[in-house]
């Protein structure tokens, strides 16, 4: 009778032995592909997002694509503005370690003026080829943080790649009825939409590419504290003290012409980061934010949203969870910093 206790004994001691060698064997959860096109050149919220985008370990990182800003932005005096949010990207890499570890590439130069011309870039490719590879369950995210040139181009050249991407969007203004309203003295056209009508025109009427938009309401709500960047970002490697020092550029800019920042600074591409590398590993779903479905509007030649009762559903995020979103970047910059 002791044998078979001392055996029961045994066996029972070494169930979580057994469980943890199956989980040392278990497959690694596949890596999220990405494509992050994003206007490096100018407003800095974009290099915070790839900083951080390139810290997580979930996702696979096929390219980066330089993307354009609007004429006279005042943000760069230069034309080739693609070509410098390359450079931008690759100041990025060298200051983390990677350069020559992530493809970089140029988009177009400007905004997309057809809706049936695309601009061709090695950008454009590249989003082509990389969807080829993709399918519909296992698309490939392109992470938009400005225009949507780029993407719109690489549907004009192979509308074939639709269903094989998810584009996730910050952009486009506020939709009647949900979310917030518009800010005060706010423009009628959101900003990245605006810089390029016809990109939005291809993307939201002619397509059907799956679209997570974030619009202007939602990215508003990135708030991120001047003194927390100084303080959770800035110490921690040559990398933090860049990300600060071209913040604080740009609020100096910013100051200069009359427009005051205060004590915080919208983080608006961040979201980026969260729908993608921050979803939940049980039923995987960016699921501590909160979207509607709603029937994907006709965007007008002036940039205003047009009733479509036809047009495919689309994710339209309503709130996003800053706190994942910032800790997290708060943490793997510490953690890099060690």
């Amino acid at each position: 009778m002791r044998k078979y206790i001392l055996l029961a004994i045994l066996l029972f001691c070494s169930l979580p032995m057994l469980r943890l060698s199956a989980q040392t064997t278990t497959k690694p959860l596949p890596k999220v592909k990405v494509i992050i096109d994003n206007d490096f050149c100018g407003d800095p919220d974009g290099l915070f997002q790839l900083t951080h985008q390139l810290l997580c370990k979930s996702c696979d990182i096929r390219a980066i694509v330089g993307g354009h800003l609007a004429k006279n932005a005042g943000f760069t005096n230069r034309t080739d503005q693609a070509t410098e949010s390359c450079e931008k990207a690759n100041e990025i890499l060298e200051l983390l370690g990677m350069k020559g570890k992530v493809k970089v590439v140029p988009g177009a130069e400007s905004g997309l003026t057809s809706t049936t011309t695309p601009i061709e870039s090695e950008g454009a490719r590249t989003i082509v080829a990389e969807a080829r590879q993709c399918t519909p369950e296992k698309p490939l995210y392109i992470l938009c943080g400005a225009s949507l040139t780029n993407v719109a181009c690489a549907h004009l050249m192979d509308p074939s790649i639709d269903d094989k991407v998810i584009v996730v969007w910050i952009g486009g203004q506020e939709y009647t009825g949900i979310g917030s309203y518009p800010p005060p003295g706010y423009s009628k056209v959101e900003y990245n939409l605006n810089l390029s009508i016809p990109a939005g025109q291809v993307v939201f009427n002619q397509s059907k590419m799956r679209i997570w938009q974030v619009p202007r309401d939602v990215y508003r709500q990135c708030l991120y504290g001047l003194d927390e960047v100084k303080t959770k970002i800035a110490p921690y490697g040559k990398i933090g003290k860049y990300l600060l020092e071209q913040l604080q550029n740009t609020v100096n800019v910013c100051e200069k012409y009359g427009i005051p920042m205060g004590e915080c600074y919208i983080l608006g591409d961040s979201p980026l980061v969260l729908l993608t590398a921050l979803q939940s590993g049980f039923e995987a779903d960016p699921s501590s934010s909160q979207y509607q479905y709603v029937s994907c509007p006709a965007i007008n030649a002036d940039g205003s949203y047009g009733l479509n009762h036809q047009g495919r559903m689309i994710r339209v995020y309503t709130h996003i969870d800053s706190r994942l979103m910032f800790g997290d970047l708060e943490a793997k910059m510490q953690l890099l910093g060690k």
